[in-house]
């Protein structure tokens, strides 16, 4: 597995992953389809109109108790999995604008073995992201992707590969 991993991060690490204006055309990578696409500046006429089809009223907090509530999971099957205090996940629980760490949000998608896509909606959820620039968020994505969900695991790769380690 960790030559598989090492062959991940070589064919997926990027140094630097920036749109750029040419004219008024936007050269930016999708990050969902992994394809380049131009997009037109002047075709978005109005900010009300971009932001009303495209404004995501999912909480981070809703979309967590989804998804353990899709798995029929008790809370306390979350967090003790991965050994998250149980006042933190009470502050998630209890504050709707509670924003929690970017670790924190991975920790409960492990929790959860949550999809890639799973993954990438909670942590957009809560304004977080997977680069393509960070070895650890690699890492992370790896494991994801080949259904790798043990800390134990995981903190092995990231400290292997230099970087800091979940929990």
């Amino acid at each position: 597995m960790k030559e598989k991993l090492e062959k991940y991060l070589k064919e997926n690490y990027v140094k630097e992953d920036k749109p750029f204006l040419f004219g008024n055309v936007v050269r930016a990578k999708n990050r969902y389809l992994d394809e380049e696409a131009d997009i037109e500046c002047s075709s978005i006429n109005s900010i009300d109109s971009f932001i009303d089809n495209n404004f995501d009223d999912n909480s981070f907090r809703n979309l967590l108790f989804k998804y353990i509530d899709d798995r029929n999971l008790k809370d306390s099957d979350v967090y003790n999995k991965v050994n998250l205090d149980r006042r933190l996940f009470s502050k998630i629980r209890c504050n709707d604008n509670y924003k929690p760490s970017k670790d924190t949000v991975i920790l409960l998608s492990l929790s959860l073995e949550l999809s890639i896509d799973e993954l990438d909606k909670l942590l957009n959820s809560a304004n977080y992201s997977l680069s393509n620039n960070s070895i650890s968020d690699l890492i992370i994505k790896f494991c994801f992707l080949n259904n790798i969900y043990s800390i134990n695991t995981i903190n092995e790769y990231l400290y292997s590969h230099k970087c800091k380690t979940l929990n």
